[in-house]
């Protein structure tokens, strides 16, 4: 059963096809990051834009340099840290020691009113 819909095979909104009717690209130039895992990028960019020093791999997500003997290193990665944990970075235990006593007393000044 062959149909007669004539933009079959093409996606909604499609524009018409070919260099003539698009007009002609702006001159590109492609440049290639490599990442530390070895992987290559070949992003292209125009003639007249800035070209990056870092480039995220699409592979591994690593940042890529234009060096390939000297890719830039991996970022470290925090673990993640409960809320807790930064308490006790910003606060010795003496110092909770005393903010806790202070609570409890105000909280059993509540009771007695």
């Amino acid at each position: 059963m062959v149909g007669g819909n004539a933009i079959r095979g093409t996606r909604v909104g499609a524009g018409p096809s070919g260099e003539s009717e698009r007009g002609e690209s702006a001159p590109r130039r492609r440049v290639s990051y490599w990442c530390a895992n070895g992987h290559e990028a070949r992003p292209s960019f125009s003639m007249d834009a800035e070209i990056p020093d870092e480039w995220d791999c699409p592979r591994c997500g690593l940042p890529g340099g234009q060096d390939e003997q000297n890719p830039p290193e991996a970022p470290r990665v925090e673990p993640y840290k409960t809320h807790l944990a930064y308490v006790k970075e910003r606060r010795s235990d003496a110092d909770g020691e005393a903010i806790l006593a202070d609570a409890l007393e105000r909280l059993r000044q509540r009771r007695e009113v």
